[in-house]
């Protein structure tokens, strides 16, 4: 006597099943491809110093004619400039209807480092360096390298994955100081050069609301936005499958996920560091 599966008795049954595990299944899958990228950073670290190197001068200065126009670094200058360009045109003109104009430099010294500089720093870090570590790890992996690396004995998620990780952690620094500054110098040249604020005016109320504890808190939020926008790059190009169009479609995914977590990240740690006090720092 043979006794069957409930679900080759009622299919639509094993259809709803998966519909509704499926996705608790991938973040249980992706959650695993993390805590073994994190586990193996040491190893990583220690066991492959020439190409952590390799991967840091890669993401920094980028390679092939990304390196003819500065870089990553580039980049990343080029769009905190025009968002502190943004903050000096709105804060101006809205300023200048009530009357209070010389409020300019408290938007530049607040917005530019709470959310301007590392929402800017983290989309950049995810269209440049988080896209081509999809693309690279993804077509090692419709070409079999990353089995024949296994085979050679050298451990993949240490080799490819977690020095990428590390490498995105330390290039994000760098980054982030050229953005944060690149922003407020924008913000100060449209307001004194473009509207004729006068410097000493713009610079009191600047230096005034610039609270330093801020920019820690902010550098760390570009830390910890690194660590999972690459996390996320990782796993699925580490992951990716259907030949070269599925290169793509990961690329695809990861720039969409990442994105998505930045942004939940971001309002997370805004949330756990200012959602009780503002700290609003009226020195000067």
């Amino acid at each position: 006597m043979t006794v069957s599966r409930p679900h080759s008795q009622f299919p639509w049954l094993k259809s709803r099943y998966q519909a509704v595990a499926g996705p608790w299944n991938d973040i249980g899958v992706q959650a695993k491809f993390y805590g073994r990228a994190l586990r193996s950073t040491f190893e990583g670290v220690t066991h492959y110093r020439v190409e952590l190197l390799r991967l840091i001068a890669q993401m920094g200065l980028g390679a092939g004619a990304l390196i003819l126009i500065g870089g990553t670094v580039a980049i990343v200058g080029f769009l905190t400039v025009t968002t502190g360009a943004l903050v000096a045109v709105q804060g101006y003109t809205d300023f200048s209807e009530i009357g209070v104009e010389a409020l300019t430099g408290f938007a530049s010294a607040f917005f530019n480092v709470r959310l301007i500089a590392p929402a800017t720093t983290a989309i950049a870090l995810s269209a440049t360096i988080g896209a081509g570590a999809t693309a690279q790890l993804g077509a090692m992996r419709i070409n079999e390298e990353i089995d024949a690396l296994e085979v050679m004995g050298i451990r993949s998620m240490a080799y490819l994955v977690s020095t990428r990780v590390v490498a995105g952690l330390i290039v994000v620094i760098p980054l982030y100081c050229v953005g944060v500054l690149a922003s407020f110098w924008a913000a100060r040249f449209g307001t004194t050069m473009l509207y004729g604020q006068s410097t000493g005016v713009y610079d009191h109320y600047f230096r005034t609301f610039l609270n330093p504890t801020d920019l820690f808190w902010s550098l760390g939020q570009c830390v910890a936005l690194a660590v999972v926008i690459m996390l996320v790059h990782t796993y699925y190009g580490y992951n990716a499958s259907g030949g070269p169009s599925g290169v793509g479609e990961a690329v695809g995914r990861a720039v969409r996920t990442s994105l998505i977590v930045s942004a939940f990240v971001l309002v997370m740690i805004s949330l756990a560091v200012y959602g009780q006090s503002g700290n609003f720092n009226l020195a000067g």
